[in-house]
């Protein structure tokens, strides 16, 4: 009842808060014999960590991750697997004269409305910082997924503001998007977006922009009708993830001005006589069910509620005042989104892989 796990039969929950002791996760239903150390993890929690680059949050956190159980010989038991980071570099000070304040658009006033207590060190479990532990579990879908499906989520920066590039999903690499702070394999439309993500970190403002998510390799027939359809269960993946706004599969939003003549996907058979089509405007789902072809989507995240602004607010007596927040806050927070979005991606392709091969048996 209380939101902190999701998924079904690889199930994951979360724990810990923003100025806490530390973050971590608890994995149910990771299949035995799987090969499993810290050093399989941290990878992907450095791309998260905060102080990364000049456009990130300055806070220092190594984010280093332990395994508590679930783990014997380096290999995983198929009991449950904990994971946990300590906090390290929390500066609560710096949330001392917000402590009766309600801060624009964070979630002070309706975690307060809904507890009636909230943690005002930075944001508590409203915070990014929860992120980790996904980032951590999806390390460990991620594994399995390659190792033994060969299916690869990937993710990268599309657009930035109004700065957007146009890539081609199908040849796009993770060496790519690596290639440049802000994570956009178009190394010349990166510059852009770098420069002005630090225009608007110079003004005390902050800015959004659109990560898109590629699924590479899931096989024909992921996904559960009618509630959990695998886009569904995606939308409400990425959706739960800090600061996002928007969500869109395949054509999205832009397939409204086709008609049903040019945004149908003609089937075919291919050289290997396996069923295709010959155009994906679908996202790789059709019926709430997995096609085979490649799945891509996009996430809209908004700009950082923390500015140096002077903004209007009211205090918990409910008395008007101005604030200008403080603190240490991403400017974007679309580059550390981006391995955020391939562990999300990843959740949820290996719960769907999981459910589907119990449902049924070797032939899935």
């Amino acid at each position: 009842m209380a939101g902190n796990s999701f998924g079904e039969a690889f199930r994951i929950t979360t724990f810990g808060e923003s100025h806490g002791g530390s973050v971590g996760v608890i994995i149910d239903g990771c299949p035995p014999g799987l090969e499993l150390s810290e050093k399989d993890i941290q990878p992907d929690l450095d791309r998260r960590r905060p102080g990364q680059s000049s456009i990130t949050t300055p806070r220092k956190e190594t984010d280093t991750i332990s395994i508590h159980s679930g783990v014997f010989e380096g290999l995983t038991t198929g009991t449950p697997i904990m994971l946990m980071a300590r906090n390290s570099d929390m500066r609560s000070e710096d949330y001392h004269h917000l402590l009766g304040v309600l801060r624009p658009s964070h979630a002070d006033h309706t975690y307060q409305e809904k507890y009636g207590i909230r943690d005002w060190r930075g944001s508590g479990r409203a915070s990014a910082r929860e992120t980790l532990a996904r980032v951590a579990a999806g390390a460990i879908a991620r594994k399995y997924l390659k190792e033994h499906f060969g299916i690869e989520t990937l993710a990268y920066v599309e657009q930035t503001g109004g700065i957007r590039a146009e890539i081609d999903r199908d040849s796009v690499t993770a060496e790519q998007v690596e290639a440049n702070i802000i994570r956009c394999p178009d190394q010349q439309v990166a510059q852009k977006m770098i420069a002005l993500v630090e225009e608007v970190r110079d003004q005390g403002d902050s800015i959004g922009g659109v990560v898109c998510g590629l699924v590479r390799g899931a096989p024909a027939g992921l996904g559960e009708p009618v509630f959990d359809k695998l886009h569904a269960d995606l939308a409400k993946a990425m959706v739960s993830i800090n600061a996002v706004k928007g969500f869109e599969i395949g054509s999205g939003f832009a397939g409204v001005e086709k008609r049903g003549s040019e945004h149908n996907d003609p089937y075919y058979i291919d050289e290997k006589s396996q069923i295709r089509t010959k155009t994906n405007h679908a996202g790789g789902i059709t019926g709430g069910i997995s096609t085979g072809e490649l799945i891509y989507f996009r996430v809209a995240f908004k700009p950082v509620s923390t500015i140096r602004h002077e903004q209007d607010t009211v205090t918990m007596e409910k008395k008007a005042v101005r604030l200008s927040a403080a603190g240490r806050h991403d400017p974007c927070v679309v580059p550390r989104a981006v391995p955020i979005v391939e562990a999300m991606a990843a959740l949820v392709i290996m719960d769907h892989v999981m459910r589907h091969r119990a449902q049924n048996g070797a032939q899935g």
